[in-house]
C-alpha cells in the first residue's frame, strides 16, 4: 500500500504542476494547456499502472470503489494520497512563482466562466468526467480493450479533448484533486461544489454503466 499511494501522490502532483504550470506561465493558449494536462496524465499512467492503477482523481477512484474493484479503505487512502499531491504541487508552483506574484496568487485554479451558472457548469464536469471514466474503463479496465499496454494515451486523450470542450466554461478539472490543490493554497473556494459534485457524480454514473452495459473482465 505504501507503495500505491506514493504512485498517486506522484502521479496527481504531475498532473497539477504541469496542468496548472501551464496556465501560470501565460504562454500557452487553450490548445497548449490541454496538450500539458494530457501528456502529464498519460506519461503518469504509463508509469505508474501497474503498481496502484494510475488513478490520480477520486473520482475514477470512487468508480473502481462503485463497481468493487478497490476497498472502502483504499478508496480514502488513495483520496488522501491525491489531494496531498495535489496541494504540494501548488505550494510548489507558488514558490516557483513567487508567493505574491500574480500567478502565484492564482495558480490556474478553476472558475465558472461569466454567464454560465454553477448548476450548468456541475453537469458539464459530470459529463466530461462520464466520458474520462468511460475511457478508462474501456481501455484499462478491461482487458478486452485493445490499448492496454498504453492506456495512458488515450486516456491523456480524452482530458485533452475534455479541456477543448469545456476549459473556457469551468476550468475542465474533471478531478476533485485538480481543483483542490490550486484551490486550496490560493484560497479560490467559489462554487466548490462544482468540482466536488460534478467530477463523482460522472466517474460513478460511467463505472456502473461500463460494468452493467458491457460486463468488463473483473
Amino acid at each position: 500500500m505504501t507503495k500505491k499511494l506514493a504512485a498517486e501522490f506522484i502521479g496527481t502532483f504531475t498532473l497539477i504542476l504541469i496542468g496548472a504550470g501551464s496556465i501560470m506561465n501565460g504562454k500557452a493558449d487553450l490548445l497548449g494547456v490541454a496538450v500539458a494536462h494530457g501528456l502529464a496524465i498519460a506519461v503518469m499512467v504509463c508509469a505508474f499502472a501497474a503498481i496502484s492503477g494510475a488513478h490520480f482523481n477520486p473520482a475514477v477512484s470512487l468508480g473502481f470503489l462503485v463497481t468493487r474493484r478497490i476497498s472502502l479503505n483504499t478508496f480514502f487512502s488513495y483520496v488522501i494520497a491525491q489531494l496531498s499531491g495535489a496541494a504540494v504541487a501548488a505550494l510548489a508552483l507558488r514558490y516557483i512563482a513567487g508567493w505574491s506574484s500574480q500567478p502565484g496568487k492564482s495558480l490556474g485554479a478553476t472558475a465558472v466562466a461569466v454567464g454560465v451558472s454553477p448548476t450548468r457548469a456541475m453537469i458539464a464536469e459530470a459529463i466530461g468526467t462520464f466520458l474520462l471514466v468511460a475511457v478508462i474503463f474501456g481501455v484499462a479496465v478491461d482487458k478486452r480493450g485493445t490499448f492496454g499496454a498504453v492506456a495512458g494515451f488515450p486516456i491523456g486523450l480524452m482530458i485533452t479533448l475534455d479541456i477543448l470542450f469545456m476549459g473556457p466554461l469551468t476550468g475542465a478539472a474533471v478531478n476533485p484533486a485538480r481543483w483542490f490543490g490550486p484551490a486550496l493554497v490560493s484560497g479560490t473556494w467559489t462554487n466548490s461544489w462544482v468540482w466536488i459534485v460534478g467530477p463523482l457524480l460522472g466517474g460513478a454514473i460511467a463505472a456502473w454503466a461500463y460494468d452493467a452495459i458491457f460486463a468488463p473482465e473483473k
